[in-house]
């Protein structure tokens, strides 16, 4: 389907910078010209909103351990369609993985066969990089470390210390970015907040890549760059929610995967959007509608207050719609959130769960996922959790059977009454 390039920027840990030099290598390159897909690893929502603010495309999830190695390289191919270069941001350490070993960086990019750039911060180290780069690199066979760049280089004197230790690896550094603290980004309870909230994100952004551009060699980096494997045709998506689907999408609903979607209206259905924080109802015609995940905590009021909106759930409700609820939808279906500062807020009231944040306990990992309900979805399902908040609820048919990625039962997740439905899981693909 597509020419194009491909490589995976990733790092011996998180924190290491890879956000920072992925956003940096996106806007840098577009500015030369050079049409740059951008992909993430793994499930996550946040990091994709930046890269496709810094690429101004559209960043897909490429997730090794939900997906089918068919659908990860249908979706690189896709991706990479009418670019030059895909750049696929990883997640975590290159080698990091769920609880049962799979899903890693590593394992992505020995899919695609992709090469590695490897990000460093070399902050209060010097010749140690070297040893650190070459285990990283011959750890394993099929993972192919083909460039460095260094993050966070105190001095030109620093930085040659660290070049002429690398140079042992026979691994090209391609670069070395100073420290700059212009270059942080602000986090909250579930990791970096979205590219609308950072304050002069465009400022940001255009230092990102004027950092980038001055201290990495983007031509030589290029040319590391390996073609994408022959993609052949994955097993359908998941099957679209209805025929018209209606779809919250705002600052409190804002968890999206595009391969679902663009999977939807492949197979003929008719997507339409709507804000719940705007006082909208789902459209009047939709058969199903969807509340995806995002930051309810942080909208109670103006989502207790959101009549039309809240009227026009129990109108799809009454018309026998499929109402699906994820994660902060789940949430907005309950009777009542309780936000950080302990106020309780009148929800829609769809379900009979209250949920509270005031006393956040951290939930994540991936799911295997087991239902049998009105979801027209395979039985067995592959998801994730990541919320701060916890719901109580009566005695209620659970939507899902769940075990975590090794197989370890889990309590059931999640209620059904009739056609209303939700759950804390994000789900991703069929098992």
């Amino acid at each position: 389907m597509s020419l194009a390039k491909g490589l995976v920027i990733a790092a011996p840990r998180s924190g290491s910078g890879k956000t920072l030099v992925t956003l940096g290598l996106l806007a840098a390159l577009r500015r030369r010209g050079v049409i740059v897909a951008p992909a993430k690893t793994g499930p996550d929502y946040i990091d994709p909103a930046f890269l496709t603010r810094a690429a101004l495309r559209e960043a897909v999830n490429l997730d090794p351990w939900s997906m089918s190695p068919a659908r990860l390289k249908h979706l690189a191919s896709v991706q990479a369609t009418g670019a030059e270069l895909l750049l696929v941001e990883g997640v975590m350490g290159l080698f990091d993985a769920a609880a049962d070993g799979f899903g890693s960086t590593a394992d992505l990019a020995e899919l695609l066969d992709l090469p590695v750039i490897f990000v460093v911060d070399a902050d209060r180290q010097s010749q140690s990089v070297a040893p650190l780069v070459a285990g990283f690199a011959n750890w394993r066979v099929g993972v192919r470390v083909a460039g460095v760049i260094l993050n966070r280089i105190a001095s030109m004197k620093h930085e040659r210390m660290l070049v002429e230790a690398l140079a042992a690896t026979g691994i090209p550094c391609l670069g070395a970015i100073p420290r700059n603290p212009a270059l942080a980004v602000p986090e909250r309870h579930l990791g970096l907040v979205l590219p609308g909230e950072v304050t002069a994100f465009e400022t940001f952004l255009d230092t990102a890549a004027e950092m980038v551009g001055d201290y990495v060699d983007l031509d030589g980096l290029r040319a590391l760059a390996a073609p994408l494997p022959e993609a052949t045709e994955p097993a359908p998506s998941l099957p679209p929610l209805g025929q018209r689907i209606a779809i919250a999408q705002d600052a409190a609903f804002a968890f999206l995967y595009p391969h679902l979607l663009d999977g939807w209206r492949a197979m003929g259905a008719e997507l339409s959007f709507f804000s719940p924080l705007a006082n909208e109802a789902p459209a009047a015609d939709s058969d199903a509608v969807f509340l995806p995940g995002g930051y309810p905590e942080l909208h109670g009021a103006t989502l207790s207050a959101a009549d039309i909106f809240k009227t026009g759930l129990v109108a799809a409700r009454d018309r026998n719609a499929l109402i699906y609820g994820e994660c902060g939808g789940f949430m907005v279906l309950g009777e009542a959130l309780v936000d950080k500062a302990g106020q309780s807020h009148a929800m829609a009231g769809l379900l009979p769960v209250t949920t509270r944040i005031d006393r956040p306990k951290r939930t994540l990992g991936y799911r295997r996922l087991v239902h049998a309900g009105a979801l027209p979805w395979p039985g067995q399902l592959h998801g994730h959790e990541f919320h701060y908040s916890s719901a109580k609820q009566s005695r209620l048919t659970p939507l899902f059977a769940a075990t975590d990625a090794t197989g370890q039962a889990l309590p059931p997740m999640g209620a059904v009454i009739g056609r209303v439905m939700g759950s804390y899981a994000h789900v991703i693909d069929a098992a």
